[in-house]
């Protein structure tokens, strides 16, 4: 008995091999693909964000997309169409609900072709293989025994393995051995004919994944479809919406919005201190509160602005303005013209320097001299009143002129304030002072009449109302003196330095009076006496500044002006005149 186990083990472990070599290479390949096949169907089945199995409707209520069309299109309703907010909410919402129906039609169809047969391939196919073959297997295993058994007994018989051994047991052995040789060849054959199915199947297998890319592919083509057929809906409401941000929009585009010939900011900023500016000492030079400016840049661009409320603070209302033309994209007097404007500056003759000037400004763009237009206007108009405001043309050339006109490409900052600065001031000093030689005709600056007229408020204690542009400036002087604040009296004493060391009066003559140069043939014919290059304040240190004055350096006047700060009087009125303009400009 010992004898039989012994000999049923030994030749159970030199069991037959019935598969040829490639099938052998079938069935290793088999559990590899069942592993990918297995990986792919289970994150695929991740990456679905509706419910796997369900119907189109059950799947819709719990899709994320639907959950944010719903969202926005609720937001849509609580805004109004009327908002602009509330149109896009809207139109958002319905787009992002097509798109989520779009979604499901290609989570079903991915489900249906890709998952699914994923799922059979890995699950049902693969393993029902990999069952025959075990149960080939144990049939061979079967087989093998029989032959052992059959074997010993014609072994124990004294028979010579050839012959057929005697008696009924070696014949029944026989027969059991003959019968699982025939059930090993029938399940050889049907596992032979089903694996080299799953190779001849292969191309189909790779068609899952092609069927996946091309269903994806038509999924995003019919998204972008969507997409792209509301997204022009999107731009024309935003277009059509008036009320969008000018601070750091290109001039053109802010006009063409809002339907304007005058920039919103200019026009409420000029309007404004038309009506409560004019006679503010050191108008555009002296700093305002940055939470007022930060807060009034905001109201102008939503358009909104309380005229009462800002008339209390002029200053707050240049510096918006100033912000304003400093933060366009390009400046107002153009890039393309900036090598234009510096050349003109630089030309000696002044009939021939505003030539120049005049022929740059001609070629400015429609909107840009509309727009330049009206500033000048305005600042000439301001200068009326410079006994009062003490801004001269030369003055608000230094502080509005870096915000009129720029290079393209900013260099050296010191070179900037030295240089270009000097040269800028140059440009615009003359346009102001010539501003109806440059720009005849009268001009209406309320030009919407969307600014009313507060009570005016006087900023400056020491004057007790404005005095009028009519008077004579001999009769517009107060008759205290000492009552004025220190830089209302140091700027009167700059202007008699400057008379008394032989530089007249921008625009007058002490025989002629007023001279503005004639238009008739596109040139000046006379020209007032004034100093052919502006006298520039650089924002620099005091101390740096006072040291440039003394030697005569910055300004290029060399020992003439070196000799005029010998003076204590002198040198303390330029001293406290450069000190605020370089502070506030």
């Amino acid at each position: 008995f010992l004898t039989d186990i012994f000999l049923n083990v030994l030749f159970r472990a030199e069991k037959t091999e019935v598969l040829s070599e490639d099938l052998l290479q079938v069935e290793k390949r088999l559990e590899l693909v069942k592993q990918v096949s297995h990986s792919t169907h289970k994150k695929l089945t991740a990456c679905l964000q509706g419910q796997q199995g369900a119907e189109a409707d059950k799947r819709s209520k719990k899709l994320p997309l639907t959950t944010l069309a719903q969202c926005l299109m609720e937001g849509s309703a609580i805004l109004g169409d009327d908002t602009l907010l509330g149109k896009m909410l809207k139109l958002c919402g319905e787009t992002e609900d097509k798109l989520a129906q779009e979604l499901i039609h290609f989570e079903l169809q991915v489900e249906r072709d890709v998952i699914e047969p994923l799922f059979l391939l890995a699950e049902v196919e693969i393993p029902n293989i990999q069952k025959q073959r075990k149960h080939l297997a144990k049939l061979v295993l079967d087989m093998d025994s029989s032959r052992t058994r059959w074997q010993q007994t014609s072994k124990s018989s004294g028979l010579s393995s050839s012959l057929q051994p005697a008696g009924a047991k070696a014949d029944a052995l026989r027969e059991e051995m003959e019968e699982a040789a025939n059930r090993v060849e029938i399940c050889r054959d049907q596992l032979s004919a089903d694996m080299y199915s799953f190779v001849a199947k292969e191309i189909d297998y790779a068609n899952y994944f092609q069927t996946l890319i091309e269903v994806q592919a038509e999924y995003h083509r019919k998204s972008l479809t969507l997409l792209q057929a509301v997204l022009p809906q999107i731009k024309a409401q935003q277009e059509a919406w008036v009320e969008k941000p000018s601070f750091g929009k290109p001039l053109e585009e802010h006009l063409t919005i809002s339907g304007r010939e005058i920039a919103f900011p200019i026009e409420a900023c000029v309007t404004m201190l038309l009506e409560c500016g004019m006679q503010e000492e050191g108008l555009f030079r002296v700093a305002p509160s940055a939470s007022k400016l930060k807060k009034l840049k905001a109201a102008l661009d939503c358009c909104v602005v309380d005229v009462q409320e800002y008339s209390a603070d002029p200053h707050a209302i240049a510096g918006a303005l100033k912000s304003y033309l400093r933060e366009l994209p390009e400046p107002l007097m153009t890039f393309e013209l900036y090598d234009e404007w510096i050349q003109a500056s630089n030309i000696q003759e002044q009939d021939k320097k505003l030539q120049a000037l005049w022929n740059a400004c001609e070629k400015l763009p429609k909107a840009n001299h509309n727009n330049i237009r009206y500033l000048i206007k305005f600042l000439s108009k301001l200068s009326e009143y410079q006994d009062v405001n003490k801004m001269t043309p030369s003055n608000m050339a230094i502080v509005l002129g870096p915000n009129l006109l720029w290079p393209q490409a900013e260099g050296n900052i010191t070179e900037m304030m030295t240089t270009v600065s000097l040269q800028i001031v140059g440009i615009i000093e003359p346009i102001i002072q010539h501003a109806d030689w440059f720009f005849p005709g009268e001009i209406e600056f309320n030009i919407t009449g969307n600014y009313g007229s507060p009570v005016h408020v006087n900023h400056n204690a020491n004057y007790s109302s404005m005095p009028s542009p009519d008077m004579d400036p001999a009769d517009r002087r107060q008759p205290e003196q000492a009552r004025r604040p220190l830089s209302v009296a140091t700027d009167n004493m700059m202007l008699e330095f400057y008379k008394k060391d032989g530089f007249k009066e921008a625009g007058t003559n002490s025989t002629q009076g007023p001279l503005w140069p004639a238009r008739g043939c596109g040139r000046p014919v006379c020209w007032p006496a004034v100093p052919s290059q502006p006298i520039p304040y650089p924002a620099k240190h005091p101390v740096t500044l006072w040291t440039e004055l003394s030697s005569g350096v910055l300004l290029g006047l060399g020992p003439a002006l070196s000799s005029c700060c010998s003076s204590p009087g002198r040198s303390f009125c330029l001293y406290k005149h450069f000190d605020q303009i370089s502070a506030h400009s």
